[in-house]
């Protein structure tokens, strides 16, 4: 059974992968200075017994107009050996959109500090995947004492806001969200995304499109677009990353290209790159077991 908050379309999920995810959505009500109301937050999370005593666990947090869904292969892989936990950042997959809320780069920032704090409250190996992978950088940079290790795969954070900006006025604002909302241009996206076209399934495209049936879905991805969205990140504020970095790049990214893991690579000081083969901008969903295999070895 899934979660009764969950829209009545998650029914349709085929997968067993996406359907084992979906049932462990849970929602924390989360206080944050951002607005005089709790914030209902999706999340995963999955420990062994006595997995929480000591090891470090993985906060995954994903990437542009996604949601926690995109890790259901990696997810399980990961719990198996370590305690694991996956959340929709503020504006985005299963959490409450509250029309107060300014979206932005600083508000996903504070939102995922009171998530940390209130659920967590102990360094955590912090993994962001495209955008991300920006928002774990803001992150880690602004909370290190809440990051023991970073990872980034396929990350967003060397190139600058998006060029829909200047076009984020009504009703061009509007027409806009609802061409992103049209199944055949999340159909294209998604199988840009994949360099094994096949995995871009039709279980795929639904478990990347069930967060458009919340309420103000297009408000807040205005919102955010309108803010600027994540900015480039300049090479002295990645020189002040002192986490040990891991950063995973499919060798046949489609979205990102393959320039950025190298330029990453270079900028962070305590950095490891390593090279995903045969994948595109998602390899933790093409290969879900080598990310896994580099993750928990990361961790160890």
């Amino acid at each position: 059974m899934f979660p009764s908050f969950l829209p009545t379309t998650f029914e349709q999920l085929t997968e067993a992968a996406s359907i084992a995810i979906a049932q462990k959505i849970n929602l924390a009500e989360i206080s944050t200075p951002l607005v005089n109301q709790t914030i209902n937050t999706a999340y995963v999370h999955q420990a062994q017994e006595g997995q929480g005593n000591g090891s470090t666990p993985f906060l995954l947090i994903h990437g542009f107009d996604s949601s926690l869904l995109e890790f259901r292969r990696l997810f399980p892989l990961l719990a198996a050996e370590n305690e694991v936990w996956a959340v929709d950042i503020l504006g985005f997959g299963f959490t409450d959109r509250i029309a107060d809320v300014q979206y932005s780069p600083n508000a996903i920032k504070t939102h995922l500090y009171y998530f940390w704090k209130t659920l967590i409250n102990k360094p955590v190996i912090l993994v962001g995947a495209s955008m991300g992978g920006a928002a774990a950088i803001d992150f880690t940079l602004t909370y290190p004492q809440a990051v023991e290790k970073l990872v980034l795969i396929d990350s967003a954070g060397l190139v600058g806001s998006s060029p829909l900006v200047k076009f984020m006025f009504s009703p061009l604002d509007t027409w806009l969200t609802n061409f992103l909302r049209s199944p055949k241009v999340r159909q294209n996206i998604s199988r840009a995304a994949y360099k094994n076209k096949e995995l871009a399934s039709i279980d795929a495209q639904l478990c990347a499109a069930l967060h458009l049936d919340l309420p103000n879905w297009n408000t807040a991805l205005i919102t955010f677009t309108k803010s600027g969205g994540y900015s480039a990140f300049r090479f002295k504020e990645l020189m002040k990353i002192q986490q040990k970095t891991l950063i995973l790049w499919g060798d046949s990214d489609k979205i990102l290209g393959t320039k950025d893991a190298p330029r990453f690579k270079r900028a962070i000081p305590n950095s490891k790159l390593i090279w995903i083969e045969d994948s595109g901008h998602v390899p933790h969903l093409e290969q879900p077991q080598m990310i896994a295999k580099h993750l928990l070895e990361f961790a160890r």
